[in-house]
This record gives C-alpha cells, structure tokens and sequence, in this order.
C-alpha cells in the first residue's frame, strides 16, 4: 500500500482539494499529514474538516500549536491570522462541531514513528525537526553553513525521517547534503541501506522553492516520489485579499510560491 504524506496545508482549501484529487487519481487510499493545517490562509475550518475525513493521522504544527494555544514567536501577519483562525473556529454555530474541531487540534501529536504498510523501515515523522518537533527549521543551506546542527538532529534518526515546516521540499541526507526534487532522478529518492536521510515534503498550500504549485509525497516500500500539483492561485489569493485580519501580502506570495 502506498502512502501519501501531505504538510503545511495553511488553510488553502483550492490547494488541498487538488492534492487530494491527484492521490485520488493515482489510487492511493492512505494519507498522513505533518501539521500545520491552518494559518495563513482563508479557510482553517475546511482543512481540518478534510484532515480530519482524509488523513489516518496529523501531526501538529506550530501554527496549529499557535491557534490551540498562543502563537509565539511569531511574526506580526501570522500571529494576526493565527488570532483570526481561532475566531473562525469560536464562531461555529454548532457547539458539537466546535468541540470536534477543537478536540481534533488538541488530539495531534508532535512525532509519530511507524512502519508504513508494505515497507520495511520504520521511519520517523516530525512537523519541524528530530530534535525540536515543533518549531524547529531545518534548512537547505544548513548542508553547507550548519555542518554541526545537522549533525546533531541526525544523531535522532536512525535511518529515515519525514519533515514539512520550511515548505521547500527536498531530501537531506547525513553527508551532509540536500537535493533538491529537480537533482534526484525522475523526482524520486531511493532509499539507502547506508545512508541516513531527512525528506522534506514540501507545502500543500504555501510553497516557498518558488513554484507555486502544491507540493506533496508519495511514500512507496523503497523510495520517495515528489509530485507537484497546480492549483487555483488566484482563488485563494482573492480570498485572503477579501479578509482584512489577513494581509495581503499572504495572498500575494502564493503567485510566486515564496
């Protein structure tokens, strides 16, 4: 069986519905997510529903952490929209809804170690980082400026690793090196009995490699397969333009995925 593994979602509903009708159209029947449902976006209530309906599990991310708690350390437009997405989910007419929605939230775990049905390897999934699950970042260019944080947050995986949180997608491994989906053969990355590796996924509904097509993987028994998938752009942006508490420039972005 293969499985899907969806991320940084960010409350864009045209961009999740895509995703979700592409793994329809490959047959897959299994979808994981690594967090971040809402936050940014137009539509906090539509994602988690989906999630909720699609997805065997969640993590959590730090912007779902933020809405459920307190958005720290954030910058001023997200904490705002942070601030927004909760008001969307108190303002739900129906209390049983409501209380679903947030039992949902409260409910995601941080980290999730599993064998996927029909591989081999058990493998661990995070929002952010092995070591920080949360809120940690793990960047491309960490490969070559951080050698020693690498380092440090491979010393937690014992072999594979699935992350979103920086929504560029990708694959580190403990040389240390990072591929982009474009350097690896047909977009994919066998797995290595010799090699430990870290995959980024990618965003659903923020990619910030500078295409601003969605961005999600396939998880088959020996390898990861990156898959890029066209949305309506502009619906979205449109949405989040028509909501004051949002900035703009959230919308703007998604035009040039940055």
């Amino acid at each position: 069986m293969l499985t899907a593994v969806i991320s940084d979602i960010h409350a864009n509903a045209e961009a999740l519905r895509a995703v979700l009708a592409d793994i329809d159209s490959r047959g897959i029947e299994r979808i994981i997510c690594l967090g971040d449902i809402v936050g940014y976006g137009p539509d906090p209530l539509e994602c988690v529903d989906m999630v909720r309906r699609r997805c065997a599990w969640s993590l959590m991310g730090n912007h779902d952490f933020g809405v459920l708690y307190e958005p720290t350390n954030f910058n001023p437009g997200a904490e705002q929209a942070a601030y927004w997405t909760r008001e969307q989910f108190d303002s739900e007419p129906d209390p049983a809804l409501r209380a679903e929605r947030y039992e949902f939230l409260g409910r995601l775990r941080v980290r999730v170690v599993e064998t996927p049905p029909g591989g081999t390897v058990p493998i661990l999934a995070v929002h952010g980082s092995p070591r920080r699950p949360i809120n940690e970042y793990i960047f491309p260019d960490d490969a070559l400026a951080s050698p020693d944080k690498l380092e440090a947050i491979f010393e937690r995986v014992d072999r594979l690793c699935l992350v979103g949180h920086t929504h560029v997608p990708g694959v580190f491994t403990n040389e240390p090196d990072f591929y982009p989906p474009a350097e690896l053969g047909e977009m994919t990355y066998t797995f290595a009995d010799e090699e430990k590796a870290i995959i980024n996924v990618g965003s659903v509904g923020q990619p910030r490699d500078h295409d601003p097509r969605a961005s999600y993987v396939v998880l088959h028994p020996d390898r990861a397969q990156f898959v890029r998938v066209e949305y309506n752009v502009d619906a979205t942006a449109k949405k989040i333009k028509a909501i004051p508490s949002l900035h703009d420039w959230l919308g703007d972005r998604l035009y040039e995925g940055r």
